[in-house]
C-alpha cells in the first residue's frame, strides 16, 4: 500500500502555508518550525502536496514528468478547477463514443498508441499504486499473433463443450459453466471460426489494426478496477483522437485460463489481464447518439 518517500522540500521557497499537509493522504508531511518538512515514514506518491503548492517548493520524485507529454497534441498542464468544466460536451463525447466493429485498412501511428496508453494513466488507482500494464499491438500482424492463439483456445474449448456427457458430469458436480457456454455461446463462436477459416472475416478483432492489452500487477490494491478504470479513460481519448474502439470482451476469458497467450504477446505471469481493446479508423458515421436503457437506480436514507 504504502511506498518508499521520494518527497523532498526545498525549505528556501517554503512559506509555511501548511497547504501540502492537509492535502497529505499519508502523514508524510508536518510543519516544523514553520515549514513544511518530511516526517512521516510512508508515502502513497500521489503527488497531491507537489500540485497543491504554490510557491513549487514540493518534489515528489516518484512521479515521471515523461509521462505528462504527449506527442500528437499539447496538454493544458494548468489545474482545472471543480466545476470548471463544459458538463454537457463531456456527457456528448461520452454518450457518442460507440464500439467500433468495422475499421478503415489504416494503420495507427504507435505514438498515437503510445499517447492513450498515458491518457490511460491519468485515471484513479486504489491507493494511488498505479500497477497496472499496458501491452500494445502496434500492427495487424501482432494483432493476429494473439488471435491465433484466442482462436486455438476456443477450438478445444468447443470440443469440450460438444461432448454432451462431459457437460452434464460437470453440472452434476456443481460445475455447470461449460453447459452455460454450449448454450450460449458454443454455436455463435463455431460459427466465427468457420467464417474465419473460409473468407477470412475476423469476427473476434473486426480487422483492428492495433489493440492495447490492460492488465495489472497481482499485487496491486484493486486490480480489476484500476484496468477498468483507465480503459475507460482510452476509450473516450481514442474517440477524441479519431478513433473508433471495440472492448473484446472474448479475448479476456482465454488469457486468463491459458498462460501460454499472455506469453506469446510478452506478458509476464504475475500480471493478470483485464481488458483487450480493439482500436483503428472507424468506417462508420453515426447520425444520433444512441442513449441507452433504464436502469435502476436507489436511493437509501437512514
Amino acid at each position: 500500500m504504502f511506498e518508499k518517500i521520494t518527497t523532498t522540500i526545498d525549505h528556501d521557497l517554503c512559506t509555511g502555508c501548511g497547504l501540502c499537509v492537509q492535502v497529505c493522504p499519508a502523514g508524510t508531511l508536518s510543519m516544523h518550525n514553520g515549514k513544511a518538512d518530511v516526517t512521516g515514514d510512508r508515502s502513497l506518491n500521489c503527488g497531491h502536496c507537489q500540485a497543491v503548492c504554490p510557491e513549487g517548493a514540493v518534489t515528489v520524485s516518484a512521479i515521471d514528468g515523461a509521462m505528462s507529454r504527449f506527442v500528437n497534441f499539447q496538454p493544458d498542464q494548468n489545474w482545472l478547477r471543480y466545476g470548471d468544466f463544459d458538463t454537457a460536451q463531456l456527457v456528448r463525447l461520452m454518450a457518442s463514443r460507440r464500439s467500433c466493429r468495422t475499421f478503415l485498412d489504416k494503420p495507427v501511428d504507435r505514438s498515437i498508441l503510445e499517447d492513450l496508453v498515458k491518457i490511460g494513466c491519468t485515471a484513479p488507482s486504489g491507493t494511488n499504486c498505479q500497477l497496472w500494464t499496458f501491452t500494445i499491438l502496434p500492427t495487424r500482424k501482432a494483432v493476429m499473433v494473439l488471435g491465433q492463439g484466442v482462436r486455438n483456445f476456443y477450438v478445444k474449448l468447443n470440443a469440450m463443450a460438444n461432448n454432451r456427457l462431459l457437460r452434464l458430469f460437470l453440472k452434476l458436480i456443481g460445475k455447470p459453466e461449460l453447459d452455460a457456454y454450449y448454450r450460449e455461446y458454443y454455436e455463435s463462436v463455431r460459427e466465427g471460426m468457420d467464417e474465419f477459416d473460409r473468407t477470412g472475416l475476423d469476427r473476434l478483432f473486426h480487422d483492428a489494426p492495433a489493440v492495447i492489452v490492460v492488465g495489472c500487477k497481482a499485487h496491486a490494491t484493486l486490480p480489476k478496477e484500476d484496468a477498468l478504470l483507465a480503459s475507460q479513460n482510452i476509450l473516450l481519448a481514442a474517440h477524441s483522437m479519431g478513433l473508433g474502439s471495440c472492448l473484446i470482451g472474448m479475448a479476456v476469458e482465454p488469457m486468463k485460463r491459458d498462460p501460454k497467450l499472455q506469453n506469446a504477446i510478452g506478458i509476464p505471469h504475475d500480471e493478470k489481464v483485464y481488458t483487450v481493446i480493439a482500436l483503428g479508423y472507424p468506417a462508420e458515421i453515426y447520425q444520433r447518439q444512441a442513449g441507452r436503457k433504464k436502469t435502476v437506480v436507489r436511493s437509501f436514507e437512514p
